[in-house]
């Protein structure tokens, strides 16, 4: 605990001598106490006095990316969630690059060697010196020798330790979150406890290659079959927890639009074909790249779309996918009240709120859009205000579609970049028309009732069984032996419990602490 404690002390000495503290109060101001903590704390120190002529998110950016690779990943992560931060604030944390030094080649063969095995090792030969460094991996070229071939592959690389100084560091800032929210009530909406465990959750995948390799291997199984869209190999054999290796990329940058002529690559063709296999991940698979912006497309010389790095991906299940499709669509065809129905059919919007108010609501998104030229709609924007509009009638936040809608903003914005007269809509009305078309035929309606009679005529021996237990359980509750937990996140739940369990040590070492850094700083 005291290291948990010492550690906070470290970041909350950062925050405020970066100029994070004076960024943040611009946005949401501070306790007074919380602000004379920090001016505490950095009693001794040169502060980092930011252009002031810039937004305060952009300045939020600039010292975040100065904190290092955990503050970087917060940016990152607090950027895709515009439901915690808002729009604005969103679209500046969208700018932090994690572009940092790379370590070792030497330190890198050495993690390579250590996770794959001396065997597998003596196969990799020519591994170059790093070709991209990021907060917490870098990748190299290589060869393999398989089966007397020479396979070229690019190998990923886990930072040596960064997993450790990521935990220390959350764990810091779970202590820091949970300290503001119990002492300030205004903070509470800051919903920080929530932030950190969701960064905490997605780190926890992120430092697992094997996590990565499989979301590649699934998306490369979902379009292996739809042309002009490759999805570079893994080998399994040579991937770990910490270490990635795949196919090397044959193509150009999808920024590259001169290269692209070039080599004979048709661009408006290549712009329709990025925004329908977007379309298809999303509503035919439920399963999508979520950061495809030009850093991550390559297009190879027979102008087939190639992407890279499957750390952010986004899921679909059906009910969403059915919505996306159905809501895209009827805004395509200006039909409010078939929109609106499907926000009540599938459970999006409360039940008790007015259909024809909702209606109305939503035609006061889609015409003012459709009195633009419709080659100029953004699907991606109109999510974003639909979003808006439903918040007003109480709908719950979907992360999913939030990843979803920010996606295909840069997806859009791509696509207008290799030719700017591309039309969203007439684009994407073939895939969401065919794939409607489908899960409304007869025989997928008569595939679905198969399957679920199937399921059900499965489980009749259990039910005895079952009703037996629900009848135990309720006695249970009866005699108040049994409670029902609240809240799906045992996890969070868990981790706010064992904070509780410390508080009084914490506030007594929070206070030492500081009394030390006054007469030490």
């Amino acid at each position: 605990m005291f290291k948990r404690v010492f550690k906070l002390f470290q970041i909350a000495r950062k925050l405020s001598t970066s100029g994070a503290v004076n960024t943040i109060n611009e946005i949401h101001t501070l306790p007074h106490s919380l602000n004379l903590f920090f001016n505490c704390i950095s009693i001794g120190s040169n502060k980092n006095l930011i252009n002031n002529q810039k937004k305060p998110g952009d300045k939020l950016c600039e010292a975040l990316q100065g904190m290092g690779t955990t503050f970087i990943k917060l940016g990152q992560f607090l950027a895709t969630r515009p439901d915690i931060i808002g729009e604005e604030l969103a679209k500046s944390l969208e700018k932090l690059q994690d572009k940092v030094p790379a370590f070792d080649l030497y330190e890198a063969k050495k993690v390579i060697k250590k996770e794959i095995g001396e065997n597998y090792f003596r196969n990799i030969v020519d591994i170059s010196e790093p070709i991209a460094a990021a907060s917490i991996a870098q990748v190299h070229l290589a060869k393999i020798k398989i089966d007397n071939l020479d396979k070229q592959v690019a190998i990923k690389i886990l930072r040596p330790d960064i997993e450790k100084l990521f935990n220390e560091e959350l764990d810091a800032l779970m202590l820091f979150a949970y300290i503001v929210e119990n002492t300030f009530s205004k903070a509470k909406r800051l919903k920080l406890i929530e932030v950190v465990h969701l960064l905490r959750e997605i780190t926890n995948i992120e430092m697992d290659l094997r996590f990565e390799a499989a979301a590649a291997n699934e998306l490369y199984e979902n379009t292996k079959n739809d042309l002009g869209f490759n999805v570079p190999k893994i080998y399994w054999n040579y991937t770990t927890k910490k270490v990635l290796t795949l196919d090397k990329v044959e193509g150009i940058s999808i920024r590259e639009h001169q290269k692209l002529k070039n080599l004979g690559v048709n661009l408006q063709k290549l712009s329709e074909n990025l925004i329908q296999h977007f379309l298809k991940q999303a509503v035919r698979d439920g399963f999508f790249h979520g950061d495809m912006h030009q850093g991550n497309l390559f297009v190879d010389s027979k102008g087939n779309i190639i992407p890279v790095d499957f750390g952010i991906m986004g899921r679909l299940d059906k009910n969403n996918r059915k919505f996306l499709a159905e809501i895209l669509y009827g805004f395509i065809q200006r039909d409010y009240v078939k929109v609106a129905e499907v926000h009540f059919q599938a459970g999006l919007v409360p039940q008790d709120a007015s259909k024809e108010e909702f209606a109305q609501a939503l035609r006061s998104v889609g015409e003012p859009i459709f009195g633009q030229s419709i080659k100029d709609i953004s699907g991606g924007n109109l999510l974003a205000q639909l979003f808006e509009i439903t918040e007003k009638f109480n709908m719950a936040t979907q992360p999913p579609l939030l990843l979803l809608q920010k996606t295909m903003v840069v997806v859009e914005g791509v696509a207008r970049k290799l030719y700017p007269d591309t039309n969203i809509w007439e684009v994407s009305k073939p895939v969401l028309e065919n794939w409607l078309k489908n899960i409304k035929s007869p025989k997928t309606t008569l595939d679905t009732a198969v399957k679920t009679s199937s399921e059900i005529i499965k489980r009749i021996p259990d039910l005895p069984d079952f009703i037996d237990r629900a009848d135990y359980a309720l006695k249970l509750m009866a005699e108040g032996k049994l409670s029902l937990a609240v809240g799906a996140n045992k996890n969070l739940e868990m981790e706010q419990m064992k904070l509780k369990n410390f508080r009084n040590n914490i506030i007594i070492s929070f206070f030492g602490i500081v009394i030390v850094f006054l007469l030490v700083f």
